[in-house]
């Protein structure tokens, strides 16, 4: 589709609270209205822009908001949902109301999709939801990996003069300007020798691929790559020390400080009840098939590591963080009210994809799942989808809400409907095959 000769009409502005916002209305607009968290401060990163001028020339008009400056320290999903009610009113002021409104988002933005339909649904008639967060989930999700990496790293770490295991640090980071005896360079510079050092030896490697099947990590984390054969033991433990090394810089998980201000800086991650030998059960098939062969090659006894980590003293979670990230628009329960349509990437370093089965688990116990369709997507980096990924669910959950009847989402089908757009891009959705994990280890209610 030609992008560039989309005309639109356009209106900008600022909310009380200090958000940015931006509407676009193309000449061609077909009456259906996308209402994006990052419209404003996306529309021309190169990663994000094809995907909008795409749906822009397909005739869609948007209306979004900036992420706000001081979200590090204030980040309130339900805020950011109010914030989009407020610029939709806006949009039909100043135009129409639309025919359909489908909200759509990546990675907070896509946490912002699912809490609409789920207890936000007045305003819009779906969602289309790209690699979502949900911050409990996410953090514990985090904590799994890292607390078994500290676990397991920490003592050669220490003998290898490297510096003390209790410097490797997972949770109660320090801000920046927070004062305190350490910083956050001087913790992920600690982490990224600890994981260096690993990568040397085959206990290092076995341990490191350990930690991610438990956390129910891709280890397919560095944009550039191509994902190895899975019965390919050596480079699967090579990319696994490149995807550590690759997260190193988000110690203890992508977003854990912006999660813990969020509540006053109180933790929201906890694994006080977690039995990790029943984690390792739940890993995807290509992770324990490469966990149990790189530790049948370094001679170690897995069933004895996975007894250590269990052994060690756990992390607890604030009460008051908690009940902060319970409330309405703050996580997710499957409980749909409007339809929506989620995909996440394999490859995604920022937030696992298994997070994706676990909200599909929750819909299923829900009873919502003819509200619900999801797919995987075969690549690399956060938020870095195709226009023809991106286009084609947008354009399927249209027609779900037109006509009350899901198209086929199949991986193949998804792909040839996908590749008829002519986006100028090549979707890339597969089947979860061996990556589907056994059963999420972290799905998060309010009622838990």
């Amino acid at each position: 589709m030609a992008q560039d000769k989309t005309s639109f009409r356009e209106h900008s502005g600022v909310l009380p609270d200090g958000t940015s916002w931006l509407i676009r209305v193309p000449a061609n607009w077909n009456g259906r209205l996308l209402r994006d968290l990052d419209f404003a401060s996306f529309i021309h990163v190169p990663g994000y822009a094809p995907r909008y001028d795409d749906l822009l020339a397909r005739g869609y008009a948007f209306a979004g908001l900036a992420r706000h400056p001081l979200r590090l320290w204030q980040y309130d999903p339900q805020r950011e949902i109010l914030n989009l009610e407020t610029v939709q009113d806006t949009f039909t002021k100043l135009e129409r109301e639309p025919d359909m409104v489908l909200q759509y988002g990546c990675s907070g933005g896509g946490l912002d999709s699912l809490a609409s339909a789920e207890v936000y649904p007045d305003k819009i008639d779906g969602s289309v939801v790209l690699a979502a967060h949900t911050p409990v989930w996410i953090m514990n999700s985090f904590l799994d990996g890292w607390f078994a990496m500290k676990t397991l790293l920490g003592a050669d770490f220490e003998a290898q003069g490297l510096g003390q295991a209790s410097e490797l640090t997972v949770v109660g980071l320090p801000n920046a300007g927070a004062g305190g005896d350490r910083n956050l360079d001087a913790i992920r510079a600690a982490w990224k020798s600890a994981i260096e050092n690993a990568g040397k030896t085959s206990e290092g490697r076995a341990r490191l691929a350990l930690a991610f099947a438990l956390g129910q990590w891709s280890p397919w984390l560095v944009e550039g790559t191509d994902l190895p054969d899975t019965a390919d033991t050596a480079a699967m433990a090579d990319m696994v020390l490149k995807s550590a090394m690759r997260i190193a810089s988000n110690v203890g998980g992508t977003s854990r400080l912006l999660f813990e201000n969020a509540a006053s800086g109180q933790q929201l991650s906890s694994n006080e009840s977690v039995d990790y030998a029943a984690f390792y059960a739940n890993a995807a098939p290509a992770m324990k098939q490469l966990v149990e062969a790189l530790y049948d090659e370094a001679g170690l006894d897995l069933q004895a590591d996975i007894a250590t980590i269990n052994a060690e003293p756990r992390i607890a979670a604030s009460d008051y963080a908690l009940d902060f990230w319970a409330a309405d628009g703050r996580t997710t329960t499957g409980e749909l009210e409007v339809p929506a349509i989620r995909i996440h990437m394999l490859g995604d370093w920022a937030i696992p994809y298994s997070l994706m089965q676990g909200y599909e688990e929750l819909v299923e116990q829900a009873g919502t799942t003819d509200l619900y369709r999801q797919a995987l997507v075969q690549g690399t980096g956060h938020c870095e989808f195709m226009a023809a990924e991106s286009s084609v669910i947008v354009e399927i959950l249209a027609d779900r809400v037109t006509t009350g009847i899901w198209p086929e989402t199949t991986s193949g089908a998804l792909n040839t409907a996908a590749t008829a757009l002519e986006t100028g891009s090549v979707p890339r959705f597969i089947d979860h095959g061996d990556w589907r994990v056994d059963a999420y280890n972290r799905p998060w209610t309010p009622a838990q």
